[in-house]
């Protein structure tokens, strides 16, 4: 096993030479640029720039591209690892770079696990040449805009943006909300159904397709003061007539649908930034304690039997949490087993649930003083406390699929 001189957020495991390397480098860009930066973007509510200006210059927006298209050719737990490395420093950054990610990781890696015919592998194989030179050789930043306030991001109905067949490419009509990178983007991965000139949409025609953040007929709006995560900066996408050309698809005509049935984990990916969270919320609580955060008077508070409970209360949840998260990413692959979906919801619950209980135990045990906007743990309380309401596996939804797939095979129906 490659050791390290710090231990990841994911804790220690048989790291790879790669996976090493890029916690290191994680970790050390957290530690050293984001941790003192995210006060500001919290406070401003503005996208972080700078940091993104460090990951492109130390490779890390092209992590996911595989290696014959110039990127490191990470694969799916080796990111998971790194996000909550990130996000136990600026859940902000964490957040918006899991959306970057996933454009260059879906029709990457995933994707070569995602059943097509030929035809559909040569044109995507094509295609995403196309985005991958742009993140390699340009730094382009790439969104991935869910929501529309609908129940279409949790997968229960088609997607009311639409985009038609013209020649040459794509128009593409309507709306989305709370667009993380909104505004920061270069490009914005879109999900959209086929609108084929009736009035029967079906999930089956989703779409995935790039919108260059320059299109006409695209707009940015509204405000975005929001409880926590407020450096997402994720305002509202809406889309008139935009062209985009054939070449602008992330994936081929009904392989997103496919691909959200063949890979579950696909979607956990947000719970990264939620683990390195908790890991960041633990390490704090510990430092206070011992009267080592710095800038703050060197005072104990260690010594008291409550404190010490609540500590080791604390680590158990998030011992808990980490056995859940790198199990999941350790199984994580096209057609789990009906056990290995169950677990990696379980996981998922636990991680986006589990990052707020352990802030609330946090500023409780800190006392006052974690109340104050100069530490850290306040603004954590309040980023955390926003994973359960991420589409498209929000808390409530998750419970409801794990409660029913428990219960029910596939295609059982109640008489």
């Amino acid at each position: 096993m490659t050791t390290l001189n710090f231990t990841p957020a994911v804790g220690y495991m048989p790291f790879t030479a790669q996976q090493a390397e890029l916690l290191t480098l994680a970790h050390e860009l957290g530690r050293t640029k984001f941790a003192p930066r995210a006060a500001k973007w919290d406070a401003e509510a503005t996208f972080p720039f700078a940091n993104y200006d460090d990951l492109r210059t130390s490779g890390l927006l092209r992590m996911c591209v595989p290696k014959e298209h110039g990127g490191l050719g990470a694969d799916y737990a080796t990111y998971m690892m790194v996000a909550a490395e990130i996000g136990r420093f600026c859940g902000a950054t964490a957040l918006t770079f899991n959306m970057h990610i996933c454009s260059t990781m879906w029709t990457g890696a995933l994707a070569d696990g995602i059943p097509m015919t030929d035809a559909e592998r040569e044109e995507h194989t094509r295609r995403r040449q196309v985005h991958f030179a742009r993140v390699v050789n340009d730094g382009a930043v790439y969104a991935q805009p869910f929501s529309e306030g609908s129940s279409a991001a949790a997968g229960k109905s088609p997607f009311g943006t639409t985009a038609k067949k013209v020649d040459g490419g794509w128009l593409i009509n309507g709306r989305k909300i709370f667009a993380s990178l909104a505004g920061a983007a270069n490009y914005y991965g879109v999900l959209c159904t086929e609108d084929k000139g009736d009035d029967k949409p079906d999930s089956r025609d989703t779409l995935y397709l790039a919108v260059p953040a320059t299109a006409e007929g695209f707009a940015i709006s509204g405000d975005w003061d929001p409880l926590g995560m407020r450096g997402t900066v994720s305002r509202n996408l809406t889309f008139k007539d935009v062209f985009v050309s054939d070449d602008e698809a992330l994936m081929p005509r009904g392989i997103y649908f496919k691909g959200a049935q063949t890979w579950p984990a696909m979607f956990f990916t947000v719970a990264a930034t939620y683990m390195g969270m908790a890991q960041g919320i633990y390490d704090f609580t510990v430092s206070y304690l011992r009267g080592e955060v710095p800038g703050e008077p060197p005072v104990k508070r260690r010594m008291y039997p409550t404190k010490q409970i609540a500590v080791a209360q604390m680590r158990i949840q998030l011992e808990s949490m980490k056995s859940l998260f790198t199990r999941a990413i350790a199984e994580a692959r096209p057609n789990p087993t009906k056990d290995e979906k169950l677990r990696l919801y379980a996981a998922h619950f636990s991680v986006m649930e589990g990052a707020n209980d352990l802030a609330r135990l946090a500023i409780r045990t800190c006392g006052g003083q974690s109340m104050m906007k100069h530490l850290p743990i306040e603004r954590m309380y309040r980023d955390s406390r926003c994973g359960s309401l991420m589409l498209p596996w929000t808390a409530e939804l998750v419970v409801d699929r794990m409660g029913r797939e428990t219960l029910y095979e596939s295609g059982e129906r109640d008489e």
